[in-house]
């Protein structure tokens, strides 16, 4: 769902096929109960304090940006949600791994751990854990996709996002187990390795980050 433009409070929404089905039957199931707001397509740094008309232009370059319309896809939209800060915390919270933002690399059949961190969740800026819904675009890719610490079942709200991606798939938990998939079939001659990316969502924070991941053949 995206505004049309700036100027009015007028939004245009792609609707899922399940919210299609339910639209259809003109009977009052179709209703919207949640719905989350982002600003992916504001450059804050575009705020200019200086500007030669007065200050009371600071945000003009802004305010004229233009905004992103619905996209069907939800790896590329609510990348910047915006929230309500918890638990008296002042600063904004943002996830951090060991792998940092280079991605992960590794082979058929190989393994590894993600424990994300996140900060300033609390007052005082620290670090806390909390549960993550931890989402592969192309579970393909995988053999074993598992998540532990937490419920480690995702609810439909929970992926609700990538649900209109055919082949991801969504865990919930604090530390996420993944063994890379052992097939040859999505490898050729030609083609040696294949990339997707993993989504870690605060389910407390609402932060989120999202990881590359490269599976090569050896």
């Amino acid at each position: 769902m995206g505004y049309l433009d700036n100027s009015s409070i007028t939004v245009d929404a792609i609707l899922t096929k399940r919210g299609r089905e339910l639209l259809s039957r003109n009977d009052g199931s179709f209703k919207i109960t949640q719905f989350a707001l982002g600003d992916d397509e504001i450059d804050y740094s575009l705020f200019n304090e200086s500007h030669p008309n007065g200050t009371q232009y600071s945000a003009e370059a802004i305010e004229n940006m233009p905004l992103i319309e619905a996209i069907p896809n939800g790896a590329n939209s609510l990348n910047s949600k915006l929230i309500t800060l918890t638990r008296g915390a002042n600063s904004i919270p943002y996830i951090q791994t060991a792998f940092g933002t280079t991605g992960i690399t590794v082979i058929r059949s190989g393994n590894f751990t993600i424990s994300p961190t996140t900060y300033n969740l609390d007052a005082g800026a620290g670090t806390s854990s909390e549960e993550y819904i931890f989402t592969i675009l192309d579970e393909r890719l995988s053999n074993n996709f598992t998540a532990t610490g937490g419920t480690t079942n995702a609810t439909a709200s929970d992926i609700q996002e990538f649900a209109t991606i055919a082949t991801s798939r969504s865990v919930r938990g604090k530390v996420l187990t993944m063994t890379a998939t052992d097939s040859t079939a999505l490898f050729s001659s030609t083609i040696l390795s294949r990339t997707t990316s993993i989504a870690i969502e605060g389910v407390t924070s609402g932060a989120i980050i999202t990881l590359p991941l490269t599976v090569n053949f050896s």
